[in-house]
């Protein structure tokens, strides 16, 4: 039981990895998106898309963290979050 629970456990982490990988491969292939308007951003010097856009990213890495750690007590009863 616990290689899986490990594996689902890490798998908050890996999404929040993707996020950041997200925007090289926007970068490296051209493809539009919100990492590629960060990139544009920066170049700009547009405070206001980057701090939008860094806040944006932040919020999602912790929504995604915090369901992991919700769905991994429901799958293990034995964690008890108070």
């Amino acid at each position: 039981m616990w290689k899986y629970c490990k594996h689902f456990t890490i798998s908050g982490l890996y999404l929040g990895a993707t996020i950041g990988g997200a925007v090289a491969v926007e970068r490296a292939f051209s493809v539009p998106g919100l990492g590629l308007s960060l990139i544009y951003a920066v170049q700009a010097r547009d405070w206001t898309v980057i701090q939008s856009l860094v806040l944006l990213f932040a919020v999602a890495y912790i929504i995604i963290n915090l369901v992991v750690d919700y769905i991994y007590a429901f799958i293990d009863p034995r964690i008890r979050y108070e």
